[in-house]
């Protein structure tokens, strides 16, 4: 943990890192009306891994991808 604090470059990515995923997941969070989820990932820190699943496995609404998917023409 010291080498992280100690070097600015990876102490950049890693909040970086945690931003994003915890951005997206507040977000869709919000979207989706789920209170309990968006109090959770507001206040546990994890690096991302709470926001990854709660994305990936707990949202509700459909996932970028999915609907990317559904419109490609050899899916059809």
């Amino acid at each position: 943990m010291e080498q992280i604090i100690n070097n600015p470059i990876l102490l950049l990515i890693v909040v970086a890192w945690s931003l994003f995923w915890k951005g997206m997941a507040l977000w869709r969070a919000a979207r989706c009306e789920q209170l309990y989820w968006f109090v959770a990932i507001l206040i546990i820190n994890s690096l991302g891994i709470v926001e990854i699943i709660y994305l990936f496995k707990f949202a509700k609404e459909r996932t970028f991808w999915e609907k990317v998917r559904e419109k490609l023409p050899w899916k059809r």
